[in-house]
């Protein structure tokens, strides 16, 4: 039977705009949940952080018997959870390849977070990304590094390693030129060294954590807009980049642009729309990374309207309001990361513990273990 592709999506994709999927679990890889999102909701990539591996392990079993053989070997926690990570997303891979081999690389990427336990080490972090993207073997699969200020180095470095990277826990503009400066280096670099300049990036901006950070603190008619003005002003300096005399002399070398991409995009407001980020961030030649259920609502009622501005807009009178209010956005985009970093910490320590309690074998299973054995 033909697929029957969602409309709404479909708006998005033809306007330029791919929709990744912000989730992956072993359950939607066998019951064939991504295949038919990939196939009718225009999905063309998927990204994944701690957050999301430690519900997809903790929340069922499909996950224990497998844990429990690798514990039998003798491995750690975390080479455990890797393991299981590159199970799972190396067979996602597979499923977008088509779509990466049809858009020569460009489309069809899957991401797989360094420990946040590395985000201020930055030569742990490029050690790590060279092994997890050698470990995969797959074309792709970025490497999902956050901007921090020693991980700018790291991306540096692991660009021109040629590890694929995604940049991740930006919240600011200048979070985003800092992680596109690295990128650039990391490309220049190569073509100094002879190296092919073709390395793919994407830098990954926190857009609806804003809107919960401040909700307190400013008055009603500003709710759920903060987000949406750093986006603007980010997204300006974006077009900015690739208009300058420096991404054109890299882009006639061969080099492709590093995405935009928008993370942390679904609504925490219930007096929002549930689409509410999806419909504001349509915009040409950006990625949005989507939770489930946020993707499945706007392929039930979203809508596609006006698109993000390339000068910017009405961004700076809106960030200018905040200020009034007392917002001092560099000092909360700092703020920010280094809650994410923490938020990502606590959500890896609870994996680790998650899979320490799944090591043990079963009754059931350590019965039969020992009956077979015996047989």
């Amino acid at each position: 039977m033909k697929p029957q592709i969602n409309t709404n999506t479909r708006t998005l994709h033809d306007l330029g705009q791919r929709i990744w999927l912000d989730n992956i679990t072993r359950e939607m890889l066998n019951n064939g949940t991504l295949a038919r999102y990939i196939a009718e909701l225009s999905v063309t990539g998927l990204t994944s952080n701690p957050t999301i591996f430690e519900h997809a392990i903790g929340s069922g079993d499909l996950y224990d018997e497998a844990i429990q053989k690798l514990a039998a070997q003798g491995l750690p926690c975390e080479d455990i959870f890797f393991e299981l990570a590159l199970q799972d997303l190396t067979q996602a891979a597979d499923l977008f390849r088509p779509i990466f081999d049809a858009s020569s690389g460009g489309d069809g990427w899957v991401s797989l977070e360094v420990s946040p336990l590395l985000a201020n080490d930055t030569t742990g972090t490029i050690q790590a990304a060279v092994r997890l993207h050698a470990r995969a073997a797959r074309p792709n699969l970025f490497i999902k590094i956050p901007g921090t200020p020693e991980g700018l180095a790291a991306i540096e470095q692991s660009i021109f390693d040629g590890v694929p990277v995604n940049v991740t826990l930006l919240f600011s503009r200048d979070h985003y030129v800092a992680a596109a400066q690295a990128y650039l280096r990391g490309i220049e670099r190569r073509i100094q060294a002879g190296l092919d300049p073709k390395v793919e990036s994407v830098a990954s901006l926190f857009v609806s954590r804003w809107d919960v950070v401040v909700k307190e603190d400013v008055q009603p008619q500003l709710h759920n807009r903060l987000g949406i003005a750093i986006a603007m002003r980010t997204y300006k300096s974006h077009c900015d980049l690739l208009a300058a005399q420096r991404w054109q002399r890299l882009a006639a070398a061969g080099a492709r642009p590093q995405r935009l991409l928008w993370a942390s995009t679904g609504t925490k407001d219930p007096a929002a729309l549930d689409t509410f980020y999806v419909e504001a961030l349509a915009a040409a030649q950006t990625i949005d990374t989507i939770p489930e259920k946020t993707l499945l609502a706007f392929a039930d009622h979203g809508k596609v309207g006006a698109t993000l501005p390339a000068d910017g807009g009405y961004a700076e009178g809106v960030l200018d309001e905040f200020k009034r209010q007392g917002v001092d956005d560099d000092a909360l985009a700092e703020r920010l990361q280094r809650e994410g970093v923490q938020a990502f910490a606590k959500s890896w320590s609870g994996l680790m513990a998650r899979i320490q309690e799944k090591s043990s074998p079963s009754p059931s299973l350590a019965t039969a273990t020992a009956t077979a054995g015996a047989a």
